[in-house]
């Protein structure tokens, strides 16, 4: 991430330059006397070597008795039968415990910003170990972060009514889509504005349960938001005002010529028994063809997405995964539902995981029709781990495969037919013209003999 922090520092030339002015070109400096200059510089540099001295002696003297007082308290516990002791093959020994102990004691004397209490040391060093693992899909979550987690895969939350995905290129947050309706919708925010803020808070560095928790909040509250926008020259400010949110992740019309479309904008467990009762509506409504849109969809539940490929998909498989210890779980299909129209599958960057999964089982199957740009390519597996106090951790457990074989990870899937979007004709007009959607339409009936 430390390679993109200059590209973002300097857009437009609003970053700090190398003086830590706006711009990056330093302010011009009178001629002086160069033996003036020389005098001032001698003195300085003695009295800073002098002072490094004083401090790097009063770190070792304030490290010293720290360890000593904690020697101490060691020897204490020994006496009193209360011995500690680590795994063999574990991380943390008893230096790393030393370790950990001085820096909170170094946090408590110095830190200056504000009082962090033991709850917020303690997490923060849960947190530190699954950013270890250098993975941004593993996280640590407190017991509240988990709760707020699992009302979200409900369907029901508090926020600003946008899809928030990780972007690979800066690791910025990034708006992969937009609810209708919703208040990020109302302000004219869009696929994949990149969120640079949130509130004046940076969110570069953080993971995106982090970021997502800034953004959301108490009903009627309001967020400022930071963007960054292709093509626009400068930064965006951008107020939202945060509502409850029900996210609809189906949706569905009939469309001209007997057209069923269906989109799907997150595989949650609310979005089963709503794409089946989708796919009952519209093959009652004399359904002749179907578009299934995945764009913008992040992903969701392995479980949701194999109960919802097995109402469309042909006998066979629908993915497999493969652990750490070369363990394959694999996932399959009856085929007693099998679509029976011509399907047509819109896809884009921000089609990821579970979306993936299900564009790549129609893909393999050849029972439908790619339309769109390359997926995200996310073709790994987390789990949530909850432990007795209600925290949790998520890590990634296994990779995916489609049935014929591939791991679409860091590769994404390809569609057949390659239409990128056009955002000028759909934000630059009332219309919203939606040149994939039309490109979805001509192909599907052209499969459907029209």
């Amino acid at each position: 991430m430390d390679e993109n922090q200059a590209y973002f520092d300097n857009i437009s030339g609003m970053g700090p330059g190398p003086d830590g002015t706006r711009g990056g070109k330093p302010p011009r400096r009178d001629r002086g006397s160069g033996k003036g200059l020389f005098l001032i510089g001698l003195i300085t540099g003695i009295s800073g070597a002098l002072l490094i001295l004083a401090v790097c002696y009063l770190g070792i003297y304030i490290q010293s008795a720290v360890e000593s007082g904690q020697n101490m308290a060691q020897s204490a516990q020994r006496a009193a039968g209360g011995e500690v002791s680590f795994l063999e093959d574990s991380a943390i020994d008893g230096d790393v415990l030393k370790k950990m102990q001085t820096i909170e004691n170094t946090i408590d004397n110095y830190f200056y910003l504000h009082d962090v209490s033991d709850e917020e040391i303690r997490d923060g060093i849960y947190k530190g170990m699954l950013q270890a693992l250098d993975d941004p899909y593993s996280e640590y979550y407190t017991a509240e972060e988990l709760t707020e987690l699992m009302e979200q895969t409900e369907g029901i939350y508090y926020g600003i009514g946008a899809y928030v995905g990780q972007d690979t290129a800066t690791g910025l947050p990034k708006i992969s889509g937009v609810i209708a309706g919703a208040p990020a919708e109302e302000v004219d925010l869009r696929a994949n504005d990149l969120i640079y803020e949130v509130d004046g808070v940076s969110t570069y560095g953080l993971s995106l349960t982090e970021a997502v928790s800034l953004i959301k909040g108490p009903e009627n509250t309001d967020v400022t938001l930071t963007i960054v926008r292709e093509g626009e020259a400068d930064y965006l400010e951008v107020k939202v005002t945060r509502r409850k949110v029900e996210t609809p992740t189906v949706e569905y019309q009939m469309l001209e010529d007997g057209m069923a479309y269906i989109q799907l904008t997150e595989f949650d467990d609310v979005s089963v028994k709503q794409f089946e009762n989708a796919l009952a509506d519209v093959r009652k409504a004399g359904m002749k063809g179907m578009i299934l849109d995945l764009r913008a969809n992040p992903g969701g539940s392995l479980s949701a997405v194999v109960d919802m490929a097995r109402m469309i998909l042909p006998e066979g498989m629908i993915v497999y995964t493969e652990d750490k210890s070369g363990k394959r779980s694999e996932y399959t299909c009856d085929g007693k539902k099998e679509l029976d129209v011509p399907l047509v599958v819109l896809v884009d960057m921000n089609s990821a995981s579970a979306a993936e999964i299900m564009a790549g089982a129609i893909k393999d199957y050849e029972l439908g029709t790619l339309v769109g740009t390359t997926t995200f390519g996310k073709g790994i597996v987390q789990q949530i781990i909850p432990f007795r106090d209600g925290s949790a951790v998520k890590v990634t457990i296994s990779a995916y495969y489609t049935p014929k074989g591939n791991n679409i990870h860091g590769l994404g899937i390809e569609p057949d037919v390659v239409c990128e979007f056009d955002g000028e004709a759909y934000y630059g007009s009332e219309k919203r013209l939606d040149n994939q959607l039309e490109k979805a339409k001509e192909v599907l009936k052209d499969l459907m003999g029209q």
